[in-house]
Parts: C-alpha cells; structure tokens; sequence
C-alpha cells in the first residue's frame, strides 16, 4: 500500500511538471513589439515635434535595451484597445489598464506598476479639507457623467448628502481647466485621479492633493493571454538596478518636475533696452517672416519662453535662450554643443519662425493675425495648430481667426471626443498651456510696444512716423553696404 501511495505521488508531480515545461520555456523576444497605447497627458502625445509621455518614454527604453523595432498604434479608446489585443494586433498595451476583473480576463500584467485614488484638489492657501466629513456645505466642480461626478454622488450618499456637487458640461471645459480654474481661484474644489492630479501640480505648484476620496485603483501595463513568458520578461528587465533607476527617472520628470520654464508676471525693463540680448533679437528679426518680425515680438517670445535665461533647459528637453528642443535644433543644422550659444539659439529660432510662418500662410492670409498662429506653433508643434484649424472649420468657428476661434479649437484637443475626432491626426494636446503662452508672449509685446520704438532698443522719442519711415528703410535697405551708414548717422 505505501509502495502505490509513493507511485501516485510520484506520478502527480511528474504529471505537474510535464503540463508547466511550456511557461517555462524560454522564448526569445520578438525583433518589432506590436504595441497598442492612448492618446493622453501621461501615455503619449506629440509636443514640438517629438513623440512624448511616460509610458512612451519606458518603452523606448525597453526597445532600446532589449533591441527590439517598435511598432506602435494609438488607439482612440480602452474598449479598442482591449478588442486589438483580443484579436493578436497588438502584443503589449503600454498604458495604464486598471486591474479589475473585466480587464484581468483580457490580459496579463507586466511592467510598471501603479496605484491611482480619486483625490480632492483644493488651492493652498485657502481652508485646506482633511477629512471628507468635510465636504458637506461645500461646492466641488467636476465633469457632468465622468467617473469623478459618479464617485462624488456615491460618496454624497454615504455621508448623508449635503455636498453641493456642480456638474459642468464636458463639452465646454476639460480636466486641465478645471485643474487649473482651481490654482487661479475660479473653483473652490474639483476631483481627479492621483496621477492626473501629480501631473498637474508640476504645472500649478500652489494646488493640494493629498485627501483621498475613493479606495485604491491598482493598474499596470498588460500583454495578451496567449504570452505570459513577454509578462515576465517584461517585468524581469524593469526590477533590474539601470532599468528600475530609469524609470525613476521618468516617474520625477513627468509627475515632480516643474513645467514651467520662462518668464511671466511683471518684467522690468532695462534702461537702454528690453534684454541683454536685444542686439541678437534685432539683427535675426528681420528674416524670421516674409513680413517683417517685430524684434520685440522676438524677445518678447524669449522672455516668455526662457525668462531671457540662455542655460535654461525645460522638462521635455528644450534649450537655450529660445528653447530649442533638441531635434528641431538638428534640423536647423545647430550642433548640441551650440544650443545654449544665444547667437545660434536665437538664428535658428528665427529660422523655424519663417518656416512657421511660410506654411501657415496658406492657412491664414493676414499677416498681423497669422502671428499668434505662428506664436502658437512654435510653442507646441504646428501639427496641434493645423488640427485646430480643421477642428474650428468643422464646428463652426472662423479658422482664420486666433482669438475665440481657433484658440478655442487648440484647447478642444485635450477632450477625448475632439482628440479622436476624425478630422484630427495627432490626437491630445494641452491647449491651455499655448493659448496661454501666445497671450504672455503678446501681452508682453504689447508692453515693450509701449516701451520701446520698432528700431530703437534705448526708446529715445521723437517723431513716430519718422521713426517708422526709418524702420520700413532699415529693413528693406539695411544690408546694402552703401545704404548702412547713412542709416546708423542718421539714427544715431
């Protein structure tokens, strides 16, 4: 009788062994990685030209260490997502996929893994909540039908109502402006996820997100069921010292680090002139358009984009005095070694500015109002600007026109319906963020307009129109070497 209990305990463990040699074999990884992710702040999304977001930033680092080809697609929804791992176009969901049974049946997690909470954000400064018993008597802005008004209702229910919960319509105002809308005072309270809410503390420091209101969301990356050995293999590469130190890395850059870079708020004008840098702005405005660049449009733009610092770098890796990013500075044939030259930075700014302006002209006929397009370009990537412009013609809006028009469609790219809208090809954008960069850049102009004539950077007086007669002399004349001197006696 024991020799038969050994015999069946024998044969059970070769039985287990033998059904578990497959998840156990190795398999190699593939040469090109099929990956599905979304469209969003934290995913992916293009800024200036290059392809950004925290997930996209970890994957490339995995491509790149395991030498794989990196095939991705950008899904317009989660469900989508879902169906394409479903149906073996994809390999690898890098996003977050909350992990939840209905998704749990769909995929393995791997990769990095998250812990989310929906969280009140309230403005520092003001009567800061610490407990949700809190909430009653006060009003809290929220999304009409998103998750976070559905949570607010619940928990309004649990502490016996009184929160007096203001739904706003989706359509007209998204996450970031609610976000924001708090920093400046314009809302007392909204809800968001954690990760949102880091996010956007990098973007308005004065804002507090530490009171949870929900219970924890775990969330990680997934792979399609058919291959646990890529889960693990995955999972493996990131607990190793470098990837895992990369990753932190990435974690500080995209939910620690500040965004902001340049200048805003109140400037001082120097004695004899706007900037250290004037002579730069003033000797490349002139060939950053086909219609002459204001050179105090030019530093006004410096002032905004680096607070006239030439060594400033911002969190996406734009440099130097103009704040190149890396690869528009290549194409502009600007060596990294010379970024941070004010000369080079400011030459090849100009440079993207003319070509900004060149195509966009075939967009915008009117000189004076094709700036701000142009303003707007520069700072996030005309590609944004562009779907702005077929956003605002499709919905009514006159998409020649910046201000309540085309302003209004640019900021209409961070809701998700107007992202996957079909007339739009590069999907989410923080539009808040360039709306906002072309009013400091003008109003600052404005300002040094007051300031500061067309050509003089010390503002002497005299007569206006002469001035401008000078001026319009200047640009059409002022590189001819018989015209040259007689313009600097006479204006000097």
């Amino acid at each position: 009788m024991r020799q038969l209990f050994y015999f069946v305990i024998l044969s059970l463990c070769l039985s287990f062994c033998c059904c578990h040699s497959g998840d156990t074999e190795k398999h190699d990884l593939p040469d090109t990685i099929k990956v599905g992710t979304l469209y969003g702040p934290i995913s992916y999304f293009i800024y200036r030209g290059d392809t950004l977001g925290y997930d996209y930033s970890l994957l490339q680092k995995l491509a790149a260490d395991k030498g794989m080809v990196v095939k991705i697609e950008v899904a317009p929804s989660m469900k989508r997502l879902i169906e394409m791992a479903d149906s073996g176009l994809i390999d690898l969901l890098a996003t977050d996929i909350p992990l939840t049974t209905e998704y749990l049946n769909h995929i393995i997690p791997t990769g990095p893994e998250t812990e989310t909470t929906q969280v009140l954000v309230q403005r520092n400064g003001d009567t800061i909540l610490t407990d949700v018993t809190e909430l009653i008597g006060k009003d809290v802005y929220v999304e009409k039908g998103s998750k976070y008004h559905w949570r607010l209702n619940n928990l309004n229910e649990e502490l016996g109502g009184g929160i007096n919960i203001v739904a706003l319509d989706r359509d007209t105002i998204a996450t970031e402006e609610l976000l924001e809308g708090v920093s400046t005072g314009l809302f007392p309270l909204t809800v968001v996820d954690s990760r949102i809410a880091q996010l956007n503390k990098t973007y308005f420091p004065n804002l507090d997100i530490t009171l949870p209101v929900s219970f924890v969301q775990k969330g990680a990356w997934g792979v399609t069921q058919n291959m646990p050995w890529l889960a693990d293999s995955i999972s493996a590469w990131l607990r190793e010292a470098e990837p895992e130190r990369e990753n932190e890395q990435l974690l500080k850059v995209y939910f620690e680090d500040s965004k902001t870079t340049g200048g805003s708020g109140s400037y001082k004008f120097k004695v004899n002139g706007i900037s250290d840098y004037d002579y730069l702005f003033k000797q490349y405005a002139p060939t950053a358009a086909n219609e002459h660049y204001d050179w105090r449009l030019l530093a006004a733009q410096g002032f905004v984009e680096s607070n006239f610092n030439p060594k400033a770098k911002s969190w996406a890796g734009a440099r130097g005095l103009m704040q190149l990013m890396p690869r528009t500075a290549r194409g502009y044939k600007l060596p990294m070694s010379k970024i941070e030259d004010p000369e080079a930075n400011v030459k090849a700014a100009t440079q993207l500015i003319a070509d900004l302006d060149k195509q966009l002209s075939k967009h915008v006929a009117d000189p004076v109002e094709r700036r701000k397009f142009v303003l707007a370009a520069y700072n996030g990537g005309i590609a944004h600007v562009l779907d702005a412009i077929r956003l605002a013609k499709k919905y009514g809006k006159d998409p020649t026109k910046w201000e309540g028009n085309v302003a209004d469609a640019l900021m209409m790219k961070s809701k998700r319906q107007y992202y996957t809208d079909p007339v739009v090809k590069f999907g989410y954008f923080r539009g808040n963020e360039t709306v906002n960069y072309v009013r400091k850049v003008m109003n600052f102009y404005s300002d040094a307009s007051k300031s500061f004539t067309a050509f003089h950077p010390d503002g002497r007086g005299g007569d206006k129109d002469y001035y401008l007669a000078l001026e319009r002399l200047y640009y059409k004349y002022a590189f001819e070497d018989d015209v040259l001197p007689w313009l600097i006696s006479t204006l000097y």
